[in-house]
């Protein structure tokens, strides 16, 4: 693993672990549950290079949110999530564009993530999401047309995930609009994946093979009244 995949990782743990020790503003109570679906757009990172095109997934779990303080304009919690969730690639060779392959490789998620939001209590907000992820590999699915009949089977095609544990880093940023019926959110994400799903030694075949996805999510939580309590 290169080194500034470490210091980004460390980095990201500090900022989700920062809303549970500062309590230095306003503190605050609200515990906040829901659900959340959206769309993957994937690609994977191999080397050596697989010409690939972007693969559409979907995603979709359940939410829970902790807001523990507001500090002057910046409100500070933490959220996790438990998802199923889409990954793979699909192939694309410009100089043979009849060969289709695709991948569809299923995994449960966690997301661990510092939310940091900007706005009112009742009305919108804006937020920014970022932490560590891990996921298990459950199951995939392979399409593969009978033009690959001619051609030699790539290394990819047919090897089977030899690590199930997946980790990473994730962020992005969303609006949410606060009402009495619950809040409503969107968020745009990305998962760079830090782990590879085949081995990676100097005698396997490739050296990366991590996951790359953008998110488009919706959110809906039901949360309790928050509890306000200045500390002096």
């Amino acid at each position: 693993m290169k080194i500034k995949n470490i210091i980004g990782a460390v980095l990201l743990l500090t900022v989700w672990t920062l809303p549970g020790r500062a309590q230095i503003g306003e503190q605050r109570n609200n515990l906040a549950v829901g659900f959340n679906g959206g769309i993957n757009i994937n690609s994977v990172s191999f080397s050596p290079t697989v010409r690939q095109k972007n693969l559409m997934g979907i995603s979709g779990g359940l939410t829970a949110r902790y807001i523990s303080e507001k500090y002057f304009s910046m409100i500070c919690g933490a959220q996790v999530e438990l998802n199923f969730s889409q990954h793979g690639w699909s192939e694309f060779d410009e100089d043979h564009p009849e060969l289709e392959y695709t991948r569809t490789m299923n995994y449960v998620e966690i997301p661990l993530l510092a939310h940091l939001a900007f706005g009112r209590d009742r009305g919108v907000q804006f937020f920014i999401h970022a932490g560590p992820q891990i996921g298990f590999f459950i199951s995939d699915t392979r399409k593969k047309n009978d033009a690959w009949e001619n051609f030699t089977t790539p290394e990819q095609h047919d090897k089977d995930v030899e690590n199930k544990f997946d980790y990473g880093i994730t962020g992005g940023a969303g609006l949410e609009l606060r009402t009495k019926a619950g809040n409503f959110l969107v968020e745009g994400r990305y998962y760079y994946a830090l782990s590879d799903f085949y081995k990676s030694t100097k005698k396997d075949y490739f050296s990366r093979s991590a996951h790359g996805t953008i998110v488009a999510l919706s959110l809906i939580h039901i949360s309790e009244p928050t509890r306000h309590a200045q500390i002096s």
